[in-house]
């Protein structure tokens, strides 16, 4: 006789499709109020998770979305602002110029530089990710690619790119320090930027998001490994095929959801 426990292990066809959670496709078209309610609340979450997982050092790292109606500004964090206290309603929105259009505190120049220009350049980059967080630091030391090693680290697998220069550790107050770091990123998903960290960009804040804690985590993999021994690659036609399988947006949204599902449930003041 099978128990209710086991009744639950081994559900009918029904039963899954009644209870398997269908989070709502970011792809299909919101007007344009409530897709910029959502991406704001969005990337308030981003910085309590950024938070969570350790990823905030004083002033330093920004986060922003692109507006959806004035495309060519963008959201993003109040300048030392802790990330424990960003709600969606302390965000700036930022023109291409660096004017606050609307909040009260300053924008850090290097965010206005940066993702100002990558926002200009990269009509696909909506959310656009940078913290200055401990093993993609210690990676970037190395002006080394990413190597494929792991699963995740496939995901990267010709996909990001490097600037191999030490102009990266330079504060991004100087123009050719920003077209440096936006020419290394390039079209690619992410790019380590010698001396200095890791940029990732999406087309959802949780793409955005999962990209840069994956690639965190993978530099912290990659430093183990090489710490420990030899480097065993996965082979280049398998990597590009993991890459495939799990490195797309869609990939990248999925994988980042539960995150968000979590801190906005648990600190749902971000929203506000």
């Amino acid at each position: 006789m099978e128990t209710a426990g086991a009744a639950r292990l081994h559900p009918t066809s029904d039963s899954v499709t009644a209870t398997v959670h269908q989070p709502p496709n970011p792809f299909v078209k919101r007007s344009i109020v409530a897709e910029r309610l959502d991406r704001k609340q969005k990337l308030a979450a981003a910085f309590r998770l950024f938070a969570h997982f350790g990823f905030d050092e004083g002033a330093a790292g920004y986060m922003s979305v692109r507006d959806p109606e004035r495309t060519d500004c963008f959201w993003a964090n109040p300048f030392a602002m802790s990330f424990r206290q960003v709600r969606a309603s302390d965000l700036l929105l930022v023109a291409p110029d660096g004017e606050v259009l609307h909040g009260t505190w300053p924008v850090s120049r290097s965010i206005v530089n940066i993702h100002g220009l990558i926002h200009g350049s990269r009509p696909d980059a909506v959310c656009i990710v940078h913290a200055h967080t401990m093993y993609s630091k210690a990676f970037s030391a190395l002006h080394l690619p990413l190597s494929p090693i792991t699963q995740d680290a496939c995901i990267f697998f010709e996909d990001h790119g490097v600037l191999w220069t030490v102009d990266g550790a330079r504060v991004a107050n100087k123009e050719e320090v920003s077209k440096s770091i936006v020419a290394a990123l390039g079209d690619y998903k992410a790019a380590i930027i010698g001396n200095h960290g890791i940029y990732t960009v999406g087309q959802t804040v949780e793409e955005a998001v999962f990209w840069y804690i994956s690639l965190e985590h993978s530099c912290q993999a990659e430093l183990l490994a090489r710490a420990a021994g030899e480097l065993q690659l996965v082979p280049d036609e398998y990597a590009r095929e993991i890459r495939a399988q799990i490195g797309a947006p869609i990939s990248g949204w999925y994988s980042g959801r539960p995150w968000f599902d979590w801190i906005m449930a648990d600190q749902p003041d971000c929203l506000t």
